[in-house]
């Protein structure tokens, strides 16, 4: 009789391997049903704004070379010693793309200046290429011509990062049954500057943030539904907001309050002034409240007048007359220094 008992008990625990190997593996083919190919990334709320932006009178030429992270910060991890950074490497490349969006690619003419160096070697492979094959010693303008010159440059940063600026969370627990659930709050800065080529001046500077939230809520049961029957399962589900998405929206907001200031100080203006004027009252709401000041609403102007006015290099004609001291006349300009259209 105790063998028959054995033996029942062998058969039982073989069906519970057998039976959790086949939850198991279940599992493992609804996850592998959860890898997604890869997609283009969604236009966030943020975004669309900006591309929504309404047209500029001109569009402006602008300079970026560089829009790092000045946190200094590593990523957050329990008892181990990260070398990854908190925030994105790649601050960069977002604020070239948000420019380049704004206004659905009307407002603004974005210059690489990032990767100069890679522009300028090119430019010398094809003077070599055309002074060793076509006996050129200067290359003729129409195959390579001036380089474009901006009249605005952006400077900036990914300024701060802020752990657990916020935390919290509920649960309850009742015979064994038991939830809960926890959330963190982080924050990202961003600081954004408009400076003037022509003098130096900062002439608009934004700052703006962004929250990043993480959440887990887990739920589990331990106890026994009969004097020798334990029963124990646990369930959860964990949410982190990507840190890139982010930045991106932080900088992508930076862009588009630029937009609005730089209008606000006469710096440049939208085709329609109405339009304009609508969203200056709708920025001074979001930064002031509801009832700016008089001197909130009419702050002072740069001193650097005609700030967005871009300088044109045009080659030396080889039909120009020499001056009286026999040297060759100066490149052509045009008068001043004038706008990209």
């Amino acid at each position: 009789m105790q063998k028959i008992w054995l033996g029942i008990a062998a058969a039982l625990r073989r069906g519970l391997v057998m039976g959790s190997l086949g939850v198991v593996a279940g599992c493992a083919s609804h996850y592998k049903k959860m890898i997604q190919p890869p997609h283009i990334t969604e236009v966030t709320p943020v975004q669309k704004a900006l591309l929504d932006l309404p047209p500029p009178h001109h569009r402006i030429a602008v300079a970026v070379y560089n829009f790092a992270d000045l946190t200094g910060q590593y990523k957050d991890t329990a008892n181990v010693q990260s070398l990854s950074r908190a925030v994105t490497q790649g601050g960069t490349s977002l604020l070239i793309k948000a420019l380049d969006e704004a206004g659905n690619r009307r407002w603004f003419t974005v210059l690489e200046r990032n990767r100069l160096n890679d522009i300028l070697k090119e430019r010398q492979i094809v003077e070599q290429m055309r002074k060793i094959y076509r006996d050129e010693t200067k290359v003729d303008p129409s195959v390579l011509p001036p380089l474009m010159h901006a009249g605005i440059l952006i400077e900036g940063g990914i300024t701060g990062y802020d752990t657990n600026v916020e935390t919290g969370g509920i649960g309850a627990e009742y015979l064994g049954i038991n939830a809960h659930t926890q959330y963190v709050k982080n924050t990202v800065y961003v600081n954004l500057r408009a400076v003037s080529i022509r003098s130096g001046e900062v002439l608009a500077a934004i700052n703006t943030d962004k929250q990043i939230l993480s959440y887990q809520i887990q739920g589990s049961i331990f106890r026994y539904v009969e004097l020798d029957k334990l029963l124990q399962a646990e369930a959860g589900t964990t949410y982190n907001e990507p840190t890139q998405i982010a930045v991106q929206d932080a900088i992508d907001k930076a862009v588009l309050t630029l937009v609005v200031k730089g209008s606000e100080l006469g710096l440049w203006h939208f085709a329609d002034r109405k339009t304009e004027r609508k969203y200056v009252s709708d920025y001074l709401a979001q930064e002031y409240g509801p009832n700016p000041t008089a001197n909130e609403e009419s702050p002072r102007r740069p001193l650097t007048r005609n700030a967005v006015m871009t300088p044109v290099t045009y080659p030396v004609q080889k039909s120009s007359a020499p001056t009286v001291s026999g040297q060759q006349s100066p490149p052509r300009m045009l008068p001043g220094e004038q706008p990209l259209g």
